[in-house]
């Protein structure tokens, strides 16, 4: 059977989590992989048969969304050339983890195509959101990468389609302990803003990671290192707690190994808002700006001890093996009624 496995590369989370979930596609069936977007540091140690310049956000100074960017750089001629020059018919089915070029191919071409992400646990009304639903973010999380089925991750199983997290590898089997240290990963805010900010807090060594940094460098307190998979997972499974942005891999990360965790969702980004009000029902500390007004807040969880204890199995390879055996496979069943 010919799968592709299409990989969102806005970001780092979605490749981290493949490195995984590819060699458990692969026992399964002859797999290709694309990837769009070109703002992810994570490589992946596999050959990408199609590379996409896809649809990527643009973000302000401030680490906001940048909209007027984002719109200029991908409503174009460009993005419909790359939707229909995939040979999507070559395929018996794609697995997309909220990649839009193929999910839109497949979609047009009548393609099966299973969500297998992330965002598709928001393809459910039970998954958290903030107290205001922001009507077109909602509209981008189902419309973006649409699919035949959705196969969801997300911190709690809020559906039935829903499972706990993939957690990479070179995390689930590290040791963790405490150097002290807290790491700090917001690669959509600029390295001066964050020294700025993290270095008023003298007691604390802060460990940040730049997409902006070309090499290692020392300011006062603050230690800034360009992104790579090694050192990070070492800073992370090392350190006392992480400050981070509201996506999904990096908090779930950080509670699987009993971290102390901070987070502040991206402005503009509704996902992160959505993942931020779950958070907090599980007693995590959030912040809406990075700025100065969160310097008292940062204080105080340096200071004080956070306990949030979840057990996260690994059931992805059961998870890969469904897609292509279980009772409602979309292999067997080849004609699914769209998402609602």
């Amino acid at each position: 059977m010919k799968v592709l496995y299409a990989i969102q590369g806005t970001g780092n989370g979605h490749l981290s989590r493949a490195r995984d979930i590819i060699p458990l596609l692969k026992k399964y069936c002859d797999l290709d992989l694309l990837v769009s977007g070109t703002q992810s540091q994570v490589q992946l140690p596999y050959e990408i048969k199609f590379q996409y310049k896809g649809f990527s956000f643009a973000y302000n100074q401030r680490g906001g969304i940048h909209y007027g960017k984002s719109a200029f750089n991908n409503f174009s001629f460009r993005l419909i050339k790359e939707i229909l020059q995939v040979p999507i018919k070559d395929y018996d089915l794609i697995i997309n983890d909220f990649e839009p070029v193929s999910a839109w191919a497949a979609r047009l071409r009548n393609v099966p195509c299973i969500a297998l992400g992330h965002q598709a646990a928001f393809q459910s009304a039970l998954t958290p959101r903030p107290r205001r639903r922001h009507l077109f973010g909602e509209f981008v999380l189902r419309n973006y990468a649409p699919a035949n089925q959705a196969i969801g991750f997300h911190f709690l199983s809020y559906d039935h389609f829903i499972f706990p997290p993939v957690i990479r590898g070179d995390i689930r089997h590290s040791q963790p302990e405490n150097k002290g240290h807290y790491t700090v990963y917001l690669p959509a805010i600029r390295d001066e803003v964050l020294i700025r900010l993290l270095s008023q807090i003298m007691h604390v060594n802060w460990q940040v990671f730049s997409r902006y940094a070309k090499e290692s460098y020392w300011e006062r307190n603050v230690w800034v290192r360009p992104i790579a998979n090694t050192s990070f997972v070492n800073s992370l499974v090392s350190c006392e707690g992480i400050f981070t942005g509201a996506g999904f891999e990096s908090p779930a990360e950080a509670i699987y190994l009993g971290k102390k965790l901070f987070v502040v969702p991206i402005m503009g980004q509704y996902e992160q808002q959505c993942n931020a009000a779950a958070l907090a029902k599980l007693g995590v500390p959030i912040a809406q700006r990075v700025n100065q007004t969160i310097i008292p807040k940062l204080k105080t969880w340096v200071e004080e001890d956070q306990h949030i204890e979840m057990d996260f199995p690994d059931q992805t390879e059961e998870i890969i093996a469904g897609i292509f055996s279980g009772k409602d496979s979309l292999i067997k069943k080849k004609a699914i009624h769209a998402m609602v």
